[in-house]
């Protein structure tokens, strides 16, 4: 099996400058999906096939500005929704699983028309993605992991995410921490000092608890875009074929260079690029 790469060379100055300066037709608005058992912000834009992003831990779906406005002017429509606790977000947030917040982006997805989505998590957003495509088969085309992990990592990259999280820590040492679990060498961190919900964030990992590896692993039946970041700690290049030699042909595998586990804002042109080459074969 040969391993895509997609390097800084490969995306083209012509994408970059889309990324930075084209606006798209229709801007983003946002508005409230209520899906029972929940109520959940959405923020939308574009128009053409439908692409729901999930954010990582604890953080909001705001940090895929960038992302979703490339993905918009690439010819998709864009859901973003914010995860419970987040925004106008609001539902239980004790004693659920894996598969009550793949309800809610089942949910969303019902209410802007039910046409099958591909359904892009980050990191601990990819595990939600792949709960939908199991649960949800009929209303997921394909599965996007944007810096998924592997299946164990080290106990110091989870102590680094609580370190993170806690605005009683020194800056400086929750900027270190930011540096080793999330940024790779050289690339500024800082902008993700802010934005994280400590209270989301422990929901979360409950949920994770709560959820049986093998009732979401196999992410249903749809194609996957293992899109990893090369100097991501959660994902060392030893794991690359991991989840291709589980779940085999169903997988492609991508890597992009220069990018840690915050991938989607370290190099969000090379994620849209890779995103949409792979979508066209879907």
């Amino acid at each position: 099996m040969t391993t895509a790469r997609v390097g800084r060379v490969a995306v083209t100055a012509a994408l970059a400058l889309h990324l930075a300066t084209a606006s798209a037709a229709e801007g983003p608005s946002r508005h409230i999906v209520d899906v029972g058992s929940a109520k959940i912000e959405v923020t939308a834009e574009g128009q053409g096939p439908l692409i729901v992003l999930l954010p990582s831990t604890g953080r909001s779906s705001d940090d895929f500005d960038v992302l979703a406005g490339g993905l918009a002017k690439a010819g998709f429509r864009v859901l973003r929704p914010q995860p419970r606790g987040i925004g106008g977000s609001i539902g239980p947030m004790t004693d659920v699983s894996f598969h009550d917040f793949a309800n809610d982006i089942a949910g969303i997805i019902k209410h802007d028309g039910g046409d099958p989505a591909i359904i892009v998590g980050h990191a601990y957003g990819n595990w939600i993605a792949r709960t939908v495509a199991t649960d949800y088969p009929q209303l997921v085309r394909g599965v996007v992991l944007m810096a998924a992990g592997a299946k164990t990592w080290p106990r110091q990259l989870s102590d680094a995410i609580t370190t993170i999280n806690d605005r009683n820590q020194p800056t400086a040492i929750r900027l270190k921490a930011l540096e080793f679990a999330f940024f790779a060498p050289g690339n500024d961190a800082s902008s993700w000092l802010e934005g994280w919900h400590k209270d989301v964030t422990e929901s979360q990992r409950a949920a994770g608890l709560n959820t049986k590896r093998e009732s979401w692993w196999l992410s249903g039946t749809a194609r996957i875009l293992d899109l990893q970041a090369a100097d991501d700690p959660f994902r060392p290049r030893d794991t690359t074929d991991e989840l291709k030699n589980d779940l085999g042909d169903r997988v492609s595998v991508v890597v992009v260079p220069n990018a840690s586990h915050a991938l989607p804002a370290e190099q969000p042109a090379a994620v849209v690029q890779a995103i949409v080459a792979w979508a066209q074969d879907l």
